[in-house]
């Protein structure tokens, strides 16, 4: 038999008003009050009448319910979060001679805010409240330094309304309106009096939806200035007067304009802000309303605004009933009767969309800001919101019905709104379904859609906009936490330990066993020598080889004789008893004899051989002192062999130095990422996510290393793997302060990617705020703009220097025949090389930006001159965050991820991009071997700023790999005679040296290939001093740099020949024919230089061993 789950049908809420202190009545300090208790109009009961003195408290003690029935689904949670329990402290006056009734007194009022019992799971509130005054009380009067009148009380209930499962699945929305400014110049405060409404609809369920109306908007004039702290009002506070109708807990100032979500954030705002809101009059409501989304309202509050974004609210202006309904002279004192007919008619009808997409952000919490008002129109409400109905009509209908039914405006006779009571209340309406009018409601409506165009047009000719806050208590997409996120990247990629692990097993008995035979050879030979120390050195033992055998046995004798022998036995034994434990894993007895003698026959050679091994450790520490040699390489130096060798298309040599840099210290996450990076050059995408992956193994907080594994699993279309990485990294940089705003990028192009546009939207927010940060503290610390540099710079070089993996990583390409030689091929003579004339294109998948990048060039500004101002190099602080990940992604290959970053930095430019981004683009053409547009857009980059050394020495490069030498030197020497340098001087220097060989400017070349030592020596930048040496006939300078050459890097075939050359010419045999075979044997290939060699050989006649 299973047991019924009982479920809860109904819940009561017990309010106990306790005491209230520092009462004062009408006639001094001694009070008789009681206190009054509702809720929502509704009369909740009186306390008994207390008598209190100035030294006493009123201990009213009384508690009254509130029953909450759950049979109408969400509506009791709706009201309890948006209206408060109202406390009415009233005085009881003395009776008068002849008075029959007691006379009684509001002293003041406050109100109990109920939100708390839905905010957790709390189910009581313990509080003291303020008691606002009413107007006549003498509470009005106390001074400000004596305490202020409060009352004690409290809200229980048995059990919490919402458990956590309903926590987890509702959510409070909170409508916060503040004003209109700017209205229209016909809104005056004089004449006929208005009412101004504000209405919008929010999702009760899937099929249902509810108005909320917010009227009362007070019209003030400019010189009533606004607080910059304001307290918000309840929505509707039945019988409230006076300050009771603000919420004590909402007090609450506007977020700075730049942090915004409106229509008017932007600078170029400011000024018109500026003036609408303290130089124009405006309407203010300041109401606050809060709404309960259950699990079905808050899934459609998140599907709507995913598929439409905006969100509409409703303005309008009508006429208030006591003005038009007043009776006039000889009327009798009788109201017109065209007047209930009128009443309600709405006019200025206008429309704010707000995009409510920021509550898709991860973690947002509330979208606030000034929205541009527009005039109503039915079918734009239906383009944009998918929305039939306006909150217009509801308006018009309840205030219509209103008239009619109590033949009065909701707004009270006098002037004067009924205290804390709003005149409409939220209106239920089926979404999408049309609600059947009365003939008169028809009538308003139509009248009400004849006048958008007339009256409603008046928003956008006065640039009217509102000031509107919706805020969440919980995220409706929660962000996830740091520790989290660091959890699940350490699923994907396991970390590796930072030290090497303790030796231990056999490795460690094996070293135990060689310090024991250590520590006892030393002591046997301490024996020897007090026993035959004077007799060895004085005589020669190799005469006599008889004396070894008497001297061992004698020391035998004595060791054994003293027991030392048996000490050193047992010495020994437990290593050895290790060994055979750990290493051989003998444990048990043996089962034969055979097997035994085995055993120990293997056992016996192999501890011979182990002791060999530590005697001659021994043996070498007593006679000669080693020391531990440093590697003549250090890391830095690798790597840039290793760039060098991918600037000259020796793809194997730079695959060997960042292999190398890998053996030197394999626990060096950068080596891991650098070698990654190559990887991805080559196309080897499996090997490059491997060493990301592993780079972040060794460092799980390496925030390139993640942001580079995310854009592989991107590549493989992982995307939930790359979604956590991205977000991990995204953290990381915040907390380290570590380029935040290039994660947040980077995530914002992977949402791109996926096409979506509302976390990526987000993302672009959050790194353009995180970039304007890091600017003004770069200005603030340096009082200047700085330059920053990236690590890597432009490594372009011949054909296959430009063999970049298409999109992300592809196969390379193969060379273009006919291309210029680099600069490890260049001789003294002229080159015979030729124009390449083809042109190789791209893979489709990858292909250059589109049409309209391509033509943008020619369409530039009318000032050419605009850019001229801007920073001529790097990563300037003005650099904005787009073009920064850009350069970022092209030196790491990520190609389509920095072509999404320059596509969107041409959208933020407005088409009129700087010379910085048409450098980046010629990179990415370069990349993908679209020589054309590269030359195209580096042509636009010159012409806005043609002392750009980047620039012109990506055009030096396009001109060398092309084969045009003489151009590609002019655009050389143009960069290197700037006063600033070019981002990356190694490979200019190195392939303006080479055309200046070509040329036979021996001279020149010498020069230059000096500068290139000078600033990082390497192989080929010795071996050009070297080879421009020997041209100029300066032999012996020209051995000293080819041995430098040599030193950096002894397998350069060429660097061989070139010896060889110098010791031929200096008559040396040997090291001439020993350098003509080490340059055959490394495989040499440049003819000309062997066949020099060749017809040296033979005028000396010597150097060629097959002579």
């Amino acid at each position: 038999m299973t047991e019924d789950v009982e479920v809860r049908t109904h819940e009561t809420i017990h309010i106990t008003i306790l005491r209230a202190r520092h009462l004062k009545g009408h006639r001094g300090d001694a009070v008789t009050s009681f206190a009054k208790v509702e809720f929502d109009g509704k009369h909740l009961g009186d306390s008994a009448k207390v008598e209190t003195s100035p030294d006493a408290d009123a201990e009213y003690s009384f508690t009254t319910t509130l029953d909450c029935s759950f049979a109408d689904g969400n509506h009791i949670f709706d009201d309890i979060a948006s209206k408060p329990i109202l406390v009415t402290i009233t005085e009881v006056l003395p009776k008068e001679k002849k008075q029959k009734e007691e006379k009684s007194s509001i002293l003041g009022q406050c109100t109990i805010d109920m939100l708390p019992l839905l905010s957790n799971s709390t189910s009581n509130i313990t509080t003291s409240l303020e008691l606002q005054p009413c107007p006549g009380s003498p509470l009005e009067t106390v001074q400000p330094d004596l305490p202020k009148a409060e009352v004690d009380v409290m809200v229980a209930v048995n059990e919490a309304l919402l458990d956590h499962n309903l926590l987890q699945q509702s959510n409070i929305l909170t409508v916060r309106i503040g004003s209109l400014y700017s209205p229209p110049e016909s809104w005056t405060a004089v004449g006929t009096q208005y009412n101004y409404t504000i209405g919008l609809p929010v999702p009760v369920s899937s099929e249902k939806d509810t108005s909320l109306i917010f009227a009362n908007g007070a019209f003030k004039l400019a010189t009533e200035r606004e607080l910059s702290k304001r307290k918000m009002k309840w929505h509707s506070v039945p019988n409230s007067v006076a300050h009771s109708q603000f919420i004590t807990t909402s007090c609450t100032s506007r977020i700075p304009v730049d942090e915004e979500k409106g229509d008017f954030c932007g600078k170029t705002n400011k000024e018109q802000r500026a003036e609408a809101e303290l130089e124009k009059p405006r309407v203010t409501w300041d109401v606050e309303r809060r709404c309960y989304l259950g699990n079905e309202a808050k899934s459609e509050l998140q599907m709507r605004i995913a598929h439409t974004r905006l969100w509409p609210v409703e303005i309008m202006r009508t006429t208030s009933a006591q003005v038009k309904g007043i009776a006039g002279p000889g009327t009798g004192g009788k109201k017109d009767k065209s007047s209930s007919d009128d009443d309600g008619q709405v006019s200025f009808h206008g429309i704010a969309y707000v995009d409510l997409a920021p509550l898709l952000y991860p973690g947002v919490k509330s979208v606030a800001g000034a929205f541009k008002l527009h005039a109503f129109s039915e079918s734009e409400l239906l383009e944009k919101v998918k929305r039939k109905s306006a909150i217009a009509d509801s308006v018009a209908r309840v205030q219509s019905s209103t008239s009619r039914v109590t033949g009065s405006s909701p707004v009270q006779k006098g002037g004067k709104a009924q205290a804390g009571k709003e005149p409409t209340v939220a209106v239920p309406s089926k979404k999408g379904s049309g609600v059947k009018q009365s003939e008169s409601s028809a009538e308003i409506g139509e009248s009400v859609h004849a006048a958008v165009n007339t009256e409603g047009t008046a928003y956008k000719d006065a640039n009217s906009f509102v000031y509107l806050e919706f805020l969440l208590a919980t995220p409706m997409v929660p962000r996830r936490e740091p520790e989290d996120l660091a959890e699940l990247v350490r699923e994907y990629i396991p970390p590796r330990p930072q030290f090497k692990r303790a030796v231990g097993g056999a490795q460690k008995a094996i070293e135990d066993y060689h310090s024991q035979l250590s520590s006892v050879a030393v002591m046997v030979l301490d024996e020897f020598r007090d026993a035959f120390g004077p007799d060895v050195f004085e005589q020669d033992s190799g005469q006599y080889p008889e004396m070894h055998q008497d001297r061992k046995r004698q020391l035998l004798y004595q060791l054994n004789s003293s027991g030392k022998y048996f000490a050193f036995k047992e010495q020994l034994k437990h290593s050895i008893v290790k060994i055979v434990r750990e290493k051989y894993m003998k444990t048990t007895t043996f089962q034969n004899k055979d097997d035994l003698q085995q055993f120990l026959s293997e056992l016996y050679v192999y501890l011979v051989d182990e002791m060999h091994l530590a005697l001659q450790k021994v043996l070498s520490v007593e006679t000669e002192e080693t020391s531990s040699v440093e590697p003549f390489l250090n890391s830095s130096q690798l790597k840039m062999f290793a760039e060098e060798a991918e600037v000259n298309g020796d793809l194997a040599a730079a695959s060997k130095y960042y292999q190398e840099r890998l053996a030197l210290d394999e626990k060096n996450p950068d080596h891991w990422f650098d070698f990654g990076s190559f990887s991805l050059l080559i196309g080897n995408n499996t090997k490059a996510k491997e060493c990301f992956k592993e780079a972040v193994s060794l460092q799980q907080s390496y925030i390139d290393g993640l942001l580079m594994y995310g854009i592989m699993c991107t590549i493989e279309e992982s995307y939930i793997e790359a979604e956590a990485v991205f977000e991990r990294a995204t953290s990381l940089a915040e907390a380290n302060l570590q380029s935040p705003s290039l994660a947040w990028m980077i995530l914002a192009l992977f949402y791109d990617i996926q096409g979506n546009e509302i976390r990526a939207e987000h993302s672009y927010s959050e790194a353009s705020k995180l970039n304007k940060t890091s600017q003004q503290t770069t200005d603030k610390n340096s009082g200047a703009p700085t330059e920053k540099q990236d690590s890597k710079h432009f490594l372009v070089g011949h054909d296959s220097d430009l063999n970049a993996a298409t999109g992300t990583g592809s196969n390379v390409r193969t060379q273009i025949t006919g291309s210029a030689k680099s600069i490890s091929t260049v001789k003294g003579t002229k080159s015979t090389g030729k124009k390449e004339t083809g042109r190789v294109k791209s893979s489709t998948d990858n292909s250059v930006v589109s049409n309209d990048l391509d033509e943008k060039p020619t369409e530039m500004a009318e000032d050419p001159n605009l850019h001229q101002k801007q920073s001529i190099m790097g990563n300037s602080p003005t650099e904005s965050v787009f073009l920064q990940a850009a350069k970022w992604l092209l030196d790491r290959k990520a190609l389509r991820f920095a072509e999404n970053a320059l596509s969107h930095e041409l959208l933020s430019s407005l088409g009129n991009p700087n010379a910085e981004y048409y450098i980046a683009l010629a990179r990415l053409n370069m990349m993908r071997k679209d020589y054309q547009d590269a030359n195209k857009n580096l042509e636009s980059s010159i012409s806005l700023n043609n002392e750009h050394p980047d620039a012109w020495s990506m055009k030096g490069h396009l001109n060398y790999v092309a084969g045009n030498f003489v151009e590609a030197r002019d655009c050389y020497e143009r960069t290197l005679a700037f006063v600033t340098d070019a981002s990356e001087t190694h490979a200019i220097y190195l392939r303006l040296g080479s055309i200046y060989l070509q040329e036979e400017q021996f001279s020149n070349a010498k020069r230059i290939f000096l500068l290139a030592c000078k600033h990082s020596p390497t192989c080929l930048s010795w071996f050009g001093v070297g080879v421009a040496c020997y041209r100029l006939g300066e032999i012996e300078e020209a051995e000293d740099a080819l041995a430098e050459a040599n030193i950096l890097n002894n397998k350069n075939a060429e660097v061989w020949a070139y010896l060889s050359l110098v010791c031929l010419k200096t008559n040396r045999r040997l090291e001439a024919e020993q350098s003509y075979k080490n340059a055959i044997k490394l495989g040499i290939t440049d003819e000309e230089i062997l066949n020099e060699v060749h017809q040296l050989q033979t005028v000396v006649g010597f150097g060629n061993p097959s002579f």
